[in-house]
C-alpha cells in the first residue's frame, strides 16, 4: 500500500474506519464500518458520498476541441451545447473500445472524465491527435449519490438544484470554483464535483455532515453500476468489444451513423457501421439467476442444461441489494431474446440463468 498514490480525501477515509485496498494504483476505499450492503441500502436510500479522485480529469482547450476530439470517437460533440456533458468511447482499428469517458462543453474548451486504469493510456491517445491537452492534477473529484444528493448540495451550493441530468456548471463555494455535473455511475440521481485538492477534505466534510449522507466504497460502487446496467471498463467493455456488440449504439448519434453528415470518421468506423447497419453477432445483455446464488464473472454460459459448447462468458455479475437477487451481464449471440432460458457453470453445476431487460433497478436520473 505504501507504493500506491494517495488521493486528497486519504486521512479522512482512514479516520471514518475504511477499509483501504488498492485500486488503479490508488489506496481506495472499499467499504467503510455500514458494509457494502448497507452502503448500497443507504445510496438507494437516502445520498451516498463517493470519492472518486482517482480517475483522469483532463481538459482540452479551444474552438476547434470537439472537432479533434470527435475523430477519436463515434459520437457527436459538435453539436454538443455548452453546459451539456455527454457519454463517449475512444476505439480502436478493429472497433474496440480503448475506454469509455465523459465529455463535458465548457465554453472554451472540452473537460473530459476518463478512467483511471486508462488514464495514462488516454493522455498518450489524447496527445498524439490533439493540441494543449492539460492534465488536472491539482484536483479532486467527488460523487455524490441518491435521491437526497440534490438537498444536501443544494444547501450548500445554492442552484445546482435546477441542473438537468447530464448538465455541468460551475459554482462558488467558500471562494473557489467547483466544477458540477449532474451525473453518476449508480443509476441514481446526483452529481460529480471536481474541487480544488486543498478544498477537497473541507468540502467532503461538509457534505457528511448532512444525516442523509453516508461514505460509500468501491464495493457498493460496484453494485450500484451493475443494478444500474453500466458497464465498468475492462470487465464489460474493452478493446476486444465494439460499441454495437457492447449495447452501447444508443450514445452513437445520428450524424455519425451510415448516412449521416458525419458518418465514421474514427478509428474502427467500417466494422462499427458495418455493425450498426447489419447487426452484431453478439451482444452484451442481462442475466437473472434463478435461485440466490450469483454468476460472476468468468462463469461460461451454454444454450443447455447438458452438453454443448459455451455461447458465452459473464463479464460482470454479484448479488443485486435493491432487487434482492443475483444478476450478471454477459456476451450472447444476438438472437438470443429476453427471456430466453440460459445455463451458468458454477461450481460444477449448470444452474438456469434467463435473459433480462436492464437495468435491473430502475434509474431515477432527474431529466
Amino acid at each position: 500500500m505504501s507504493d500506491l498514490h494517495k488521493t486528497p480525501l486519504y486521512d479522512l477515509h482512514m479516520e471514518l474506519g475504511a477499509k483501504m485496498v488498492p485500486f488503479a494504483g490508488y489506496a481506495m476505499p472499499v467499504q467503510y464500518p455500514l458494509g457494502v450492503m448497507g452502503e448500497h441500502l443507504h445510496t438507494r436510500a437516502q445520498a451516498g458520498l463517493f470519492d472518486v479522485s482517482h480517475m483522469g480529469q483532463v481538459i482540452l482547450p479551444g474552438a476547434g476541441a470537439a472537432e479533434a476530439l470527435e475523430a477519436l470517437v463515434p459520437v457527436s460533440l459538435m453539436e454538443l451545447a455548452e453546459g451539456r456533458q455527454r457519454y463517449a468511447m475512444f476505439t480502436n482499428d478493429a472497433g474496440g473500445i480503448l475506454d469509455d469517458l465523459m465529455v463535458a462543453n465548457r465554453g472554451d474548451h472540452l473537460f473530459v472524465v476518463v478512467n483511471a486504469a486508462c488514464k495514462t493510456a488516454d493522455l498518450a491517445h489524447l496527445r498524439a491527435h490533439i493540441e494543449g491537452v492539460q492534465e488536472i492534477t491539482d484536483r479532486a473529484l467527488l460523487a455524490l449519490q441518491g435521491p437526497a444528493a440534490e438537498g444536501t448540495l443544494e444547501a450548500l451550493v445554492p442552484g445546482v438544484g435546477a441542473m438537468r441530468f447530464m448538465d455541468v456548471a460551475t459554482f462558488g463555494w467558500q471562494g473557489v470554483d467547483l466544477w458540477i455535473s449532474r451525473s453518476g455511475y449508480t443509476g441514481e440521481d446526483g452529481f460529480e464535483i471536481s474541487v480544488p485538492a486543498p478544498q477537497a477534505e473541507a468540502f467532503a466534510r461538509a457534505l457528511l455532515a448532512d444525516a442523509a449522507v453516508e461514505p460509500i466504497g468501491l464495493g457498493a460502487r460496484d453494485s450500484l453500476r451493475l443494478e444500474a446496467g453500466l458497464c465498468l471498463y475492462g470487465h464489460d467493455i474493452d478493446t476486444t468489444t465494439t460499441p454495437v456488440e457492447a449495447n452501447l449504439a444508443w450514445a452513437i448519434q445520428k450524424i455519425r451513423r451510415t448516412g449521416g453528415a458525419r458518418a465514421g470518421g474514427v478509428p474502427g468506423a467500417e466494422v462499427i457501421l458495418a455493425q450498426l447497419d447489419g447487426g452484431a453477432a453478439r451482444k452484451r445483455v442481462g442475466l437473472r439467476p434463478e435461485g440466490r446464488a450469483p454468476m460472476r464473472e468468468g462463469v461460461q454460459i451454454f444454450a443447455d442444461a447438458e452438453g454443448g459448447a459455451p455461447i458465452g462468458t459473464v463479464t460482470s455479475g454479484g448479488f443485486g441489494p435493491s432487487i434482492a437477487a443475483p444478476m450478471a451481464m454477459a456476451y450472447l449471440p444476438s438472437e438470443l431474446t429476453e427471456g430466453t432460458i440460459v445455463y451458468g457453470e458454477v461450481r460444477g453445476k449448470r444452474l438456469p440463468a434467463v435473459i433480462a431487460p436492464m437495468p435491473f433497478q430502475p434509474t431515477t436520473y432527474k431529466r
